[in-house]
């Protein structure tokens, strides 16, 4: 035969793998064979060289250690990515801020905007202890309706400074001693405490002593009378803001009113609220104090107490 016999015989063509039609549609697999022997030709062929069991292992922990400080920057960074929203504002990849106190460090209390770090102790102590407490004994409510009359000439830092001269210049508080006393006692109240309150002012308490035992024997106490416009239970205003607390409100109006028709003196609206705020009567402390919800929860508690004591009563 020829050699251009040989050149033009027929090439007999490579055996390629059997197509079959998989279960998901159109899709061709390769039958078994033939994908071996084509992994076969892509395998790349290995160096010559050190085996990896032959490779030093200070090289394998360097290596780890390397690949170990890329994976923590990677972390690290994509952790502090920077999103921006729509509006162009630039905000953290969902994280918020945490504040870290360490142990044994004491974290103050939050309090109404009010009260601050430069603060009055006393104005303190008050706004902790007293401001927004129920009051239910008619010695101490005559005491707290004194002082926020005299809010309208003093601050409360001032006239909580002077507690001790008020106390004592009204025989504590005692409304039956106060009705008693004369001009010349007036007049001494003046000579005495003159700087604290006016004469007006120092008139009013004695009329005012004079009028809450006239309530008294008409509610049986003064405390019954003041707690009856709440229904005996204190109104919650959850305020956030300073700004949103009022200085008098509708239900301080029907009270002064009240009050001025059966001779009270100096008792008008923002006195009564002031009152009130004092007394308890309506918890004005804002939503982010602590004294807030203390308040609240003291306030269950003795109307589940008072409910309880109610209940085995009657059994």
């Amino acid at each position: 035969m020829s050699v251009a016999t040989k050149l033009q015989s027929p090439v007999k063509p490579l055996s390629e793998g059997r197509v079959v039609l998989g279960p998901g549609g159109n899709r061709f697999r390769v039958s078994e064979e033939a994908r071996r022997k084509k992994e076969g030709l892509e395998k790349p062929r290995q160096q010559p060289g050190k085996t990896p069991s032959e490779v030093p292992e200070a090289i394998v922990r360097n290596n780890l250690s390397f690949e170990s400080s890329c994976s923590s920057d990677s972390s690290s960074s994509g952790s502090s990515v920077k999103m921006v929203n729509s509006k162009g504002r630039v905000k953290r990849n969902g994280l918020k801020p945490v504040k870290v106190v360490p142990d044994g460090v004491e974290v103050p209390a939050k309090r109404c905007d009010w009260i601050t770090p430069n603060s009055d102790p006393l104005y303190t102590s008050f706004h902790d202890e007293e401001w927004g407490v129920p009051v239910h004994d008619d010695k101490k409510l005559f005491e707290l309706l004194v002082l926020s009359q005299a809010l309208a000439e003093l601050s409360w830092p001032t006239i909580l400074n002077n507690r001790d001269i008020f106390r004592k210049l009204f025989d504590n508080f005692d409304p039956s001693s106060v009705s008693k006393f004369t001009e010349k006692k007036l007049l001494s109240l003046k000579g005495s405490g003159g700087t604290l309150l006016s004469e007006p002012k120092l008139r009013a308490v004695i009329e005012n002593a004079k009028q809450m035992l006239k309530v008294q024997q008409e509610f049986g106490s003064f405390s019954n009378y003041c707690w009856s416009f709440v229904n005996h239970k204190p109104m919650r205003n959850g305020f956030r803001y300073a700004r949103q607390v009022p200085v008098k409100t509708s239900k301080g109006e029907v009270i002064s009113k009240d009050l001025m028709q059966r001779g009270f003196r100096c008792v008008g609206p923002t006195v009564i609220y002031s009152f009130m705020q004092a007394a308890g009567l309506v918890n004005d402390h804002l939503l982010t104090c602590f004294r807030f919800q203390e308040c609240n929860s003291n306030v269950e508690k003795d109307l589940k107490a008072k409910t309880e004591g109610g209940d085995r009563g009657s059994n």
